[in-house]
Formats: C-alpha cells, structure tokens, sequence
C-alpha cells in the first residue's frame, strides 16, 4: 500500500489525530494512544504503524522541545549527559524491539501506568515547586534518560510521564519545569529510536509527514499551555492520561478474557 492510495479524507483524519496527540502529549505524555490506533484503522501493519508512529512524535516532541527552550524553560548545556544516555538508550531499545518480543513488557506496563496517575492523584503538593535534588549527573542521566530512553525505544507508551515523573521526584523539579525537560528527552528518545526504524525499513513516510505537520501544530500549542497554566493544566491531564492508557493496555492485553468473563456475567 502506498500513502497516495489513501483517502484525501482518511488523511485528514490522520492529520487532525495527529494534532491532538501531539497536544496531550506535550502536556501529559500518552498521545501515541491515539495516533497508533488511528494508523492500524488506515490499515497499516504494526510494524508500520509503529514505526510511522515514531516519524510524527519527532516532530512534536521536537516543536515542543524547541519551544521551551526558545522561552529558557531548559538549559541543553545542563542537560548533556541525560541527552546522550536517552540517545544511546533509545537506540538500543528500538534495535531490541525488532528482535524479540515485548510480552512481558505488555502485561506489566498498565501497572506502572496507573502508579504514575496515583502518584500524582494521591500526592498533590508534589510538582508545586522545586524542591531539592536527589539524584544529579551520572545517576540521574542513567536513570532518566538511559533507562526511559531504552524504555521509549523499546516499546514506548508513556515515555513522556516517565521523563516527567522522574524529573519531579529525582530533580526535584516542579511540574511545569518538570514537563519542559522532559519534552527534550522525550524528543531525544523519539528520534534514537526513528533512526534504527528507518534502517529496518518500516516508516511509511507519506502519512508520518502528514501527521508530522499536525504534531507540530498540537504540541506548540500544548507547550504554551504548560508555561501558561503550569499545575493546574498539567496535574490532571497527566491523571486522566495514565487512567486511559491504563484502560487501553488493560484492554488490549486481556479485552477477550475480559469479554468472555461479561459473558459469564450476564449469563
């Protein structure tokens, strides 16, 4: 299938997904819950579509990024070591994915997913302001950006809850402060990762430009939020998020036992 056999209408959609993911994504992380699905709708392969999926995340995390530095929100010359360990992390991780399967990694990602939305639902004060640092440098770099950059390579959803979780409790950042560093990692692991997805082949690029243009779009938009209405924006969104993606890989991981259970049920 090649891109220009899609529906000028199926590529609007794709494009509007697109802007949307990239706009929760700038804030809370977990765009790809929308723009993945809407891919294998188009009738791309898993393959493709993850791969494709990575194309247009570079471009949002990318806008954003760019955007937060341009306002001073992160210093890249504090941030070197964390960019080079996500980069070698991310390349690696998505070097892995293509050799092995991530079931393991499937069932126990909902979990740590809804740690991250309780952590944040349960603890409100955390992310208010900065507050002192806990780990810094090697460690800090090997954790947040090795560990997650590998991690977002590898399989990816909720990288960018990760980065921010990270930065609140390790940096002891606050959560707007938190969300802009975060960004930068983020684009990081998305481009280490496109990279050996373009070596295998696998980016259906007509569709990953398209989209790419409406990530860009969302996720500006998105990261002017996050400096305009900091805590209040983002603690919730980041909540709603890991609640939906929780349900999403609940779904996806067990949907048909979880059917078959309903119909015992009501049986």
């Amino acid at each position: 299938m090649e891109w220009f056999l899609i529906s000028p209408e199926m590529l609007g959609v794709l494009f509007a997904f697109a802007a949307l993911a990239g706009f929760i994504d700038s804030i809370a992380g977990g765009g790809g819950l929308l723009s993945i699905p809407i891919l294998l709708s188009a009738g791309l392969s898993p393959a493709q579509a993850l791969a494709t999926n990575k194309l247009q995340e570079v471009g949002g995390s990318f806008s954003a990024s760019l955007y937060f530095v341009r306002q001073r929100a992160v210093k890249l010359s504090e941030q070197k070591l964390p960019i080079a360990l996500t980069f070698l992390g991310s390349t690696f991780g998505a070097w892995l994915i293509q050799q092995i399967h991530a079931d393991f990694l499937r069932q126990i990602l909902p979990v740590l997913v809804i740690g991250i939305g309780l952590y944040f639902l349960l603890m409100p004060k955390i992310g208010d302001e900065d507050r002192q640092k806990r780990l810094s440098g090697l460690p800090f770099a090997f954790l947040a950006g090795g560990c997650i950059g590998f991690y977002d390579g590898f399989f990816g959803p909720g990288a960018g809850s990760f980065y921010a979780l990270a930065f609140v409790t390790l940096s002891g950042f606050s959560l707007p402060k938190a969300t802009a560093h975060a960004k930068v990692l983020n684009f990081t692991s998305n481009f280490g990762g496109l990279l050996f997805f373009i070596l295998g082949g696998q980016v259906f690029w007509g569709v990953g430009l398209v989209m790419l243009v409406g990530q860009v779009l969302g996720a500006r938009l998105g990261a002017r939020m996050v400096l305009n209405k900091g805590k209040k924006l983002i603690r919730p969104m980041l909540v709603i998020v890991s609640a939906c993606m929780s349900v999403k890989l609940i779904y996806d991981n067990h949907g048909s036992d979880i059917a078959q259970w309903m119909g015992h049920l009501w049986s």
